[in-house]
């Protein structure tokens, strides 16, 4: 393979090769596909409704290593799991190697995680200003320090590390094949790479070149892409175009809870199912809101299903005022006779296949520590770079 493919998804004219299960360490995946993890989104109740259209590895959200190990009551509240969640994955943020080794520490001795992710990608300012997400793999020593860090402790029971992260932080500080070789020599179970820079945040498309030459640079363990997947075609053709070993889904998920479904198939080499009708949407809006109820309560449901609700109705012809109302609802009672009106025969349109769903701001300059851009090389972590509570 090289590195010579196409920048952004293919026609998938061609049948890509059926990928086998991902290997992490100890745990098989049967589908190789992961729920990349997103802040306010992700939690228990997103996560089971996903488990029930397909397997895959479903990766809670963010939570900071700091704010684990002081105790913090919401992320610990993060780390709750249900009983469908047979691997227990958590994803993972911090600038100390110490701090880090401490956090996995605890996932693996109290909380019982099956699978440790290193967030080396997030783009966010708040984020990135403290050296952590995407601008901390530009200081290569302190990198190195903190995975290492992760993996000794997670190796004690045999739970698998692995490692996400995005190009860099322009394409001026490219840093994803040293931090890929690094990940790899410190016994990373895989990488996974968001084929854009922090810089360009969800803007323009994601070079999917930048994947195949780095699965061309780490051979002994798996490399996932990440990056403008929308539907099961786009998966495949990332596949072929990459070969790279598995995906990560993020905004293609977004009131489509379905395509893990779709997925399977494609990556079993089945035809893919029917796309739902509007009725089936309402059944997934109407279960997505009961799972999130027995998490949050009825108030931090509603509140929490009103941004769902717009990416669910992405594209359907349902009229503003109906988008509107589920936007201001603040009961399940409100939702429940709004989305009773729908007509349950619209079609799921061709056209609402590919449109975005979540973040599309971008490009953006990179907010970075002072000097930052500068010693590479010093070990030392940032000063107040671990945040003290998890979450967007």
């Amino acid at each position: 393979m090289t590195a010579e493919v196409a920048s952004g998804p293919l026609s998938a004219t061609r049948s890509a090769p059926v990928l086998a299960p991902l290997s992490l360490g100890p745990l098989t995946i049967d589908s190789p596909v992961v729920l990349a993890p997103m802040a306010g989104v992700t939690n228990l109740a997103f996560r089971q409704l996903c488990r029930t259209f397909g397997g895959g590895l479903y990766v809670s959200e963010m939570i900071t290593a700091r704010a684990l190990v002081e105790g913090n009551a919401k992320t610990i509240a993060m780390t709750s799991f249900g009983p469908t969640e047979t691997v227990r994955s958590v994803q993972l943020c911090g600038v100390d190697p110490v701090v880090m080794g401490a956090a996995v520490a605890r996932l693996v001795d109290e909380i019982g995680v099956d699978h440790v992710d290193l967030n080396f990608g997030c783009p966010a300012g708040k984020v990135t200003r403290q050296g952590a997400g995407a601008a901390l793999p530009l200081h290569r020593v302190l990198f190195r320090n903190i995975v290492a860090a992760a993996v000794r402790e997670a190796g004690r029971a045999n739970v698998p590390v692995t490692v996400k992260m995005r190009k860099g932080i322009d394409e001026d500080h490219l840093t994803y094949l040293e931090a890929g070789r690094i990940a790899e020599d410190e016994g990373a179970a895989a990488v996974t790479l968001h084929a854009r820079t922090a810089e360009q945040l969800y803007s323009g498309q994601a070079e999917w070149a930048a994947i195949a030459r780095l699965k061309e640079t780490v051979s002994s363990i798996p490399v996932l892409g990440n990056g403008d997947i929308w539907e099961a075609a786009d998966a495949l053709a990332m596949v072929e175009a990459t070969g790279c070993d598995g995906v990560v889904i993020g905004r293609g998920c977004l009131g489509r809870p379905w395509l893990f479904r779709d997925l399977a198939a494609a990556f079993a080499g089945e035809d893919l199912p029917s796309a739902p009708d509007l009725g089936e949407i309402v059944g997934m809006m109407r279960r997505h809101l009961d799972l999130l109820a027995g998490s949050f309560g009825e108030g931090g449901a509603v509140r929490q299903f009103r941004k769902h609700a717009g990416w669910y109705l992405t594209g359907l012809p349902v009229g503003p005022a109906v988008r509107r109302a589920l936007s201001m609802a603040s009961t399940r009672d409100e939702v429940e006779a709004i989305v009773t009106s729908l007509d349950p025969a619209i079609p799921f349109p061709e056209a609402s296949r590919r449109m975005a769903r979540g973040h599309t701001n971008g490009p953006r300059p990179v907010r970075l520590p002072e000097g930052w851009l500068e010693g590479v090389d010093d070990p030392t972590p940032p000063g107040g770079g671990d945040l003290l509570v998890s979450g967007g």
